[in-house]
């Protein structure tokens, strides 16, 4: 390892190596180090699947190491602190490396401690609660819902921002379709708890998921946001219009509250809200000009999906690269970010859109109409897309 590269990349996740692909695939590669210390990668998109059944959880695993572009440099180390004020960092194991340019790609952070009660119980036999935000929780889902025998099943979505904001959902509407087929659909009370007034932030799509909603008979209990577990008694307590409301359940699928990594939130990189501060058209640090962000752990206002991801790192190689050759930032991102809407086996809403909530959308039909072809897309085409094509850099 060396002490000094032109350019880090903070995070081995989705948006890290497809960043780090496409520098090494531009015709004057510049000097490249990834700094990600897992030896795993997880294209979690799948998770919802594998929660209701329909892969494995192995199938959404490979080693990290068989993505680390040809040319770059992988530090198998985290980030401890940011000192970008001197163009350093230093890393968990003591090591301080010093920089030309920085991309910060880190995700988002799962905090299991915001809700008492659930690290100690998610994905334990007998609880009830399970959660598809985590490997080593999400086959238990699958577990709790082919199991369930009748009862009170809750879907739970945070206040916070959340990695795919419909992913709270999906798993609500595989679930429906499963007890349906187990026969125990109309012994089970279905509630959607969101802290939320609508389904939806965008009105093309929240009209066709009313009409989901209305179809499968869920009830959804607006203006509740999660705040408590009581796991032995089977009890969830939420915050409703300022007071607490308890609910009994015999099965909750919590997705639990978000946030920027602590290490991000507690640097000079963050906004007030502790995400990496960056432009929403250029994605270049709104403070310090050779520090980019994107993905999830930045403070870019759209969805932090995949997709987004996708459109984000085109423009932060290009314009990276202008900012090397001491040229004007020519690339703009627009937002675009994309909510696969699983609605049940075999049925899918692909809802696409930008910064303002306008669809924007790939194919020459209606992506607001529920399609089995759109389903076979998230269950089959993106996977491979995103193995193949994204993390190489190709799409």
């Amino acid at each position: 390892m060396k002490d000094h590269y032109q350019v880090i990349v903070v995070g081995g996740g989705s948006g890290g190596l497809t960043v780090a692909a496409h520098f090494r695939n531009s015709p004057n590669p510049p000097e490249i180090a990834i700094i990600e210390p897992s030896e795993k990668h997880y294209y979690q998109p799948l998770w919802t699947l594998i929660g209701a059944g329909v892969f494995p959880k192995e199938e959404s695993e490979r080693n990290e190491a068989d993505f680390i572009p040809e040319g770059a440099e992988w530090i198998k180390d985290a980030v401890a602190t940011f000192d970008p004020a001197k163009n350093k960092l230093t890393t968990k194991a003591g090591k301080e490396l010093s920089y030309d340019y920085l991309v910060v790609s880190a995700g988002i952070q799962i905090d299991w401690d915001a809700i008492p009660g659930l690290k100690e119980s998610v994905g334990k036999p007998g609880t009830g609660v399970v959660s598809n935000y985590s490997f080593d929780t999400v086959s238990a889902t699958w577990e709790t819902i082919r199991n369930f025998k009748g009862g009170v099943a809750l879907f739970t979505e945070p206040s916070t921002a959340v990695k795919c904001g419909g992913a709270p959902q999906k798993i609500m509407y595989l679930a429906d379709d499963a007890f349906r087929k187990q026969g125990v659909r109309e012994k089970t009370k279905i509630h959607f708890c969101s802290p939320k007034s609508s389904i939806f932030a965008v009105k093309k799509y929240a009209d066709a998921l009313d009409k989901v909603i209305a179809r499968k008979g869920i009830e959804p209990k607006w203006d509740h946001n999660l705040k408590a577990l009581n796991p032995d008694k089977k009890e969830a307590v939420f915050v409703h219009k300022g007071a607490d409301v308890t609910l009994n359940y015999d099965m909750i699928h919590v997705t639990p509250p978000q946030s920027s990594p602590n290490f991000i939130k507690q640097s000079p990189l963050a906004n007030k809200d502790g995400w990496v501060d960056v432009d929403k058209d250029t994605l270049q640090h709104n403070k310090f000009p050779n520090v980019f962000a994107l993905g999830d752990n930045s403070s870019l206002p759209t969805s932090k999906t995949g997709a987004a991801i996708r459109k984000q790192a085109p423009t932060v190689v290009a314009n990276l690269l202008s900012a090397i050759a001491g040229k004007p930032l020519a690339s703009h991102y627009d937002g675009y970010t994309s909510c696969p809407l699983v609605t049940g086996y075999g049925s899918l809403i692909l809802a696409e859109f930008d910064y303002d909530k306008n669809p924007q959308e790939t194919f020459p039909f209606d992506q607001s109409k529920e399609r089995y072809s759109m389903y076979m897309l998230k269950a089959h085409g993106l996977p491979n897309l995103y193995w193949h094509g994204m993390l190489r850099g190709r799409a």
